[in-house]
């Protein structure tokens, strides 16, 4: 295996907690996959649970993390993969993949090591049934968002209790550099390089929507639904977002969130939603025509003198559900800030990250807002 020195940090660690906060590709959760496998290998018949948030986090993330870091080193064995209940078998040892939700695995049996990823996005009392069930050690890993039990927790213990590891994008040694750059060139974003380029603790004061909770599934009954599409390609994805409002409450599934796509690809992505209606970033004409020549009912979204802020307001005026599956899209309403002026006060802009879906939702709501009406001004199909 290629190790960096963030690996090697978290197996010096020998506390009962191992705090590993950091910024994005700074290479903690890899580096804690391997050394998990590592002691698996090394320590027959260990026991390794490995946590976050939902399910389709874990399949998204660490899941899909683990089975290529196996694969790089040519150890998968499928034989050795039992996916219906996530559990992968080295040897007498076993690594096993589950929900903070599961509930019946948050309280069942217990383990050797445990590893929360993401753990900011857990609350205390779920670890806390996963920590009381653990016999040796426990690592956490998170990007800093802001304050949370790990630091009015854990970091409170006598520090003879716990690790902690600060790593940036800096300490990958194996990071691609166009990554790098690419996180170096939103220095101009302070909020953001503060958390994802630097790792340090930001602020949840300035986060835009506060109005949302999760939610299994979208309503099978709703007053209307239609879909909203942001273009993208080689730096920022194509985006579609199916938005719905159900008893007074908005509902959002993310339906497409990929680089690379031509108009082409991503008509044949969504082309089971024929028939449907979307609203688009009118900043590209010729691809809304695309879309309409290859048969979709899609139609430029309104812009014009603070359309953001009054799309922003339009998206506030309602409770949000989003269902868990939806991952990008919950990432981005973790994320998204207003900008800070120069005296370090919040501005009335919103910063220019985190806004791949949370934009055709601005479109779609500003629509369904526009002049107050209640309507929209060209015909849909309502469901």
């Amino acid at each position: 295996m290629e190790l960096t020195p963030v690996f090697f940090k978290h197996s010096k660690a020998k506390t009962r907690y191992v705090i590993s906060q950091g910024g994005t590709s700074a290479g903690k959760t890899w580096s804690i996959l391997q050394l998990l496998y590592l002691r698996a290998v090394k320590y027959p018949g260990l026991h390794i649970s490995i946590v976050a948030e939902s399910l389709p986090v874990l399949k998204r993330g660490v899941i899909r993390d683990f089975i290529k870091m196996l694969k790089d080193e040519d150890a998968y064995d499928e034989k050795n993969h039992n996916k219906t209940d996530n559990i992968y078998n080295i040897g007498k040892s076993k690594i096993e993949f589950f929900s903070a939700e599961d509930s019946s695995k948050v309280r069942g049996a217990r383990r050797d090591i445990l590893f929360v990823n993401e753990a900011n996005n857990i609350n205390y009392d779920a670890f806390t049934e996963m920590e009381v069930r653990t016999t040796q050690q426990i690592f956490i890993d998170f990007n800093p968002l802001s304050l949370f039990w790990a630091h009015t927790k854990l970091m409170l213990l006598p520090e003879s209790e716990f690790t902690f590891i600060k790593s940036t994008y800096k300490d990958n040694s194996m990071l691609n550099p166009h990554i790098a750059r690419s996180i170096e060139l939103k220095q101009n974003e302070p909020e953001w390089f503060k958390v994802y380029g630097l790792g340090e603790i930001g602020s949840s004061e300035g986060i835009i929507f506060n109005n949302w909770e999760l939610c299994d599934e979208m309503p099978k009954d709703f007053q209307w639904c239609m879909y909203g599409i942001d273009w993208g390609f080689s730096v920022d994805p194509s985006t579609c977002i199916k938005v719905a409002m159900s008893e007074g409450c908005i509902w959002l599934d993310e339906i497409l969130y990929e680089k690379g796509l031509t108009n082409l690809d991503l008509s044949n992505k969504i082309n089971h939603l024929k028939g449907e209606s979307f609203v688009a970033d009118s900043a590209e004409p010729k691809s809304i025509e695309d879309l309409k020549r290859y048969g979709f009912n899609i139609k430029a979204s309104i812009k014009g003198p603070d359309s953001i802020r009054r799309g922003i307001d339009a998206v506030k005026k309602y409770k949000m559900f989003v269902t868990k599956s939806s991952t990008n899209l919950i990432k981005e309403l973790r994320n998204y800030q207003w900008k800070r002026t120069s005296n370090g006060d919040w501005s009335p802009t919103p910063i220019d990250s985190w806004n791949h879906l949370i934009d055709p939702l601005r479109y779609i709501m500003a629509e369904r807002d526009n002049k107050g009406s209640g309507k929209f001004d060209y015909e849909f199909q309502f469901i």
